[in-house]
Parts: C-alpha cells; sequence; structure tokens
C-alpha cells in the first residue's frame, strides 16, 4: 500500500459551506422574511423529507439541488433553473466569504507540506458558475480539479477516483478522499483510497482527521 501522498476533497460542503449553513445570507440576499427557508438537511433530518429521500437513494443529489433551486426563485417570483443561479444570488459576488475557515488552514498547512492536492466534484462548475475559480486564489494551490459538469462521470462510480489519481500521477492508494456523502466515502473504498466521511456539522474534527494521514495537524 502506498503511503499517502495526495489529499482529495469533494469541494461543496468540504472546501465551502453548505447553503443549509448560510440560510441567513440567503435570505438576506434575497430579500425574503428571516425564517422563510426551514429545510436543513444533514443538519435536522426532521426538517427535510426531501433530504431523507436523497439519503435513501430514491433522488440523486442533483435532482435534491435542482427541486430547492426551483422552491427558491418561486420564493422571489423568478423561474430558475440553473443551480449556479441559487448559489449566485444566494452568496452573492465574493467566493472566499463561503470557504470554510478549517477549509482555508487545512489546505494551506497541506500544500506547505508538499502534499499534492485535488478536487474531485460532481458539480463544481454546475453549482457555482464557470468562472467561480478564478475569483477563488485558494483554488491556485491544487494541482487537478476533476468536475463531473464536465467528465459526466458522477462519484461514486469508481471511474471518477481513478480519473484524480491518474491526473495526479499517483495510484488510488496514495490518495486520503475527503467527502460529506456515504456513498461516494464508500465508492471511494472501494476504488483503494483512504476515505474520510466529512461530517458537516465538525469541519475541524473532519480536517484534522484528513491532515493526520500525513502526521499534519490543523
Amino acid at each position: 500500500m502506498s503511503a499517502p501522498r495526495a489529499l482529495v476533497l469533494d469541494f461543496g460542503g468540504v472546501v465551502t459551506r453548505t447553503l443549509f449553513e448560510t440560510h441567513e445570507l440567503t435570505e438576506k440576499a434575497l430579500g425574503l422574511k428571516p425564517g422563510t427557508l426551514t429545510w436543513q438537511g444533514p443538519f435536522d433530518l426532521a426538517s427535510d423529507p426531501l433530504w431523507r429521500s436523497m439519503q435513501a437513494d430514491e433522488i440523486s443529489e442533483r435532482d435534491y439541488w435542482k427541486t430547492r433551486t426551483r422552491e427558491v426563485g418561486q420564493l422571489v417570483g423568478e423561474d430558475w433553473d440553473a443551480m449556479e443561479t441559487f448559489v449566485r444570488r444566494a452568496r452573492g459576488a465574493d467566493p472566499e466569504a463561503v470557504v470554510r475557515p478549517e477549509a482555508d488552514r487545512a489546505i494551506r498547512t497541506a500544500h506547505a507540506a508538499g502534499v499534492k492536492l485535488a478536487v474531485l466534484s460532481n458539480e463544481l462548475d454546475l453549482f457555482y458558475g464557470a468562472d467561480f475559480r478564478s475569483r477563488l486564489p485558494l483554488l491556485s494551490l491544487f494541482e487537478t480539479i476533476v468536475d463531473a459538469s464536465y467528465s459526466k462521470i458522477l462519484k461514486p462510480d469508481l471511474r471518477a477516483y481513478q480519473s484524480v489519481a491518474d491526473a495526479l500521477g499517483l495510484p488510488t492508494s496514495a490518495c486520503v478522499f475527503v467527502d460529506d456523502q456515504k456513498r461516494n466515502i464508500d465508492g471511494a473504498v472501494a476504488a483503494g483510497m483512504l476515505p474520510v466521511h466529512f461530517d458537516v456539522a465538525s469541519p475541524a474534527r473532519s480536517y484534522a482527521e484528513a491532515l493526520g494521514h500525513f502526521g499534519l495537524t490543523l
């Protein structure tokens, strides 16, 4: 088994805060009454039957967010089809404002120690828009970004994990993979990666676990 040499991160929820965590900002940005948005996904399963359906594999994560996008668009009297419309309108023009501070510290710590960095995302540009990367300097530290917006190969398809390992020039066993979705973690295990199931409610603990594989601390 190869020693860990690369940190491969999911993007939404792992590098950035989830939309569940920023309802207050969303409501303010869209001019909605405080408390309008009540669905809390993994933070309160009882509040979100649609999220429970996604967790049960009855719908895809992409279907979940398409539904939420349409709902929020209707609240402001608009017809929204693209998830990036929701994200951009909810979060404004400052990508750095939604990056988890724990992610920023962990990424810079890993990079300084010579750990290779990669993103493996099902929806980076789909959610955030194609110009998002250029406005987020932190992403310049990453050697590669594999985005299913273009590859069309969605996690947990084993080819997704192999493709990011190939882009890094490493075996999958040399990659520590971090994701907040259990199905994607299961895919990483099947592909031979070292898994860290990211807890969106405990980001510091999750990043500490990831860095620990490299002998680093947050």
